[in-house]
């Protein structure tokens, strides 16, 4: 089976991956004077401007508000930034892409696991911030796990369509920065769900994005369990969607060389 080869065809280079998302984040910030911390200042910062837009400006009437939007905050940064750097990971590749037994599919995996390496080395912050303003740490965090895992499937096989794409359409990347924009601002991320009329939440559960940020939101926040049957359907959709980018990129990743 396609699907099978190609995550086999990772675990085999696990060595090769794990190498170049060491590189990846050590790059991400070299020649900075700060260096390493901009992992833990970045999402910080970004907190600060949207806590101050959405609880000073537009007034969001809610406990915790800052904490509630970091909850959700700081997945879509993992999300947004693999799918951002995921999209030019064949194109930036340069030498790598015309070794003839490189295997590609590892590129667009280093992007999205080393954004997922971020977001982890963000989760202190976010408990700190949870403990600071009283909201209690629950049992039902282990379910953390099964929803990263979800969320990294999801990301990798957008990661691999993106990425497959770029190669032949570099607008591809700019069309994406801007769909981003927009899919963030359909994602209760800086709003609570209870904000969105009753008639339209049945369209935010469409919305994968959504799907994460609730499930979230729900262990960090709320302190109960993710809605496992969203959850569970999105996970479904993302085989599908993972077997849909496999069979593209493997069919595709022969023309890559010249190309580029």
């Amino acid at each position: 089976m396609l699907l099978q080869r190609h995550l086999t065809e990772l675990a085999k280079h696990h060595g090769l991956l794990s190498a170049l998302i060491s590189r990846e984040l050590k790059g991400r910030y070299r020649g900075s004077v700060l260096g390493f911390l901009w992992t833990f200042l970045n999402p910080l910062l970004l907190l600060c401007v949207y806590a101050l837009v959405f609880s000073v400006y537009f007034r969001i009437q809610m406990d915790n508000y800052a904490v509630f939007m970091f909850c959700g905050l700081l997945p879509w940064v993992f999300f947004s930034g693999s799918l951002n750097e995921g999209a030019g990971a064949i194109t930036d590749g340069g030498s790598l892409v015309t070794k003839v037994l490189f295997p590609l599919q590892v590129l667009p995996a280093v992007k999205v696991l080393a954004a997922f390496v971020n977001y982890l080395l963000s989760l202190p912050i976010l408990f700190a911030f949870l403990l600071g303003w009283g909201v209690a740490l629950t049992p039902k965090l282990l379910a953390f796990f099964p929803v990263a895992a979800v969320h990294i499937l999801f990301t990798y096989a957008l990661a691999l369509l993106l990425s497959t794409a770029n190669v032949f359409m570099r607008d591809t990347r700019h069309i994406l920065g801007n769909f981003l924009t927009l899919w963030f601002f359909v994602t209760p991320i800086l709003y609570p769900l209870s904000q969105v009329p009753e008639k339209w939440r049945t369209l935010v559960y469409l919305n994968p994005a959504a799907v994460f940020a609730l499930s979230y939101q729900d262990l960090f926040f709320w302190g109960r369990w993710p809605r496992w049957d969203l959850l569970g359907l999105l996970a479904l959709g993302s085989v599908v969607l993972l077997l849909a980018a496999v069979v593209i990129f493997e069919h595709y990743k022969e023309y890559f060389a010249e190309k580029i």
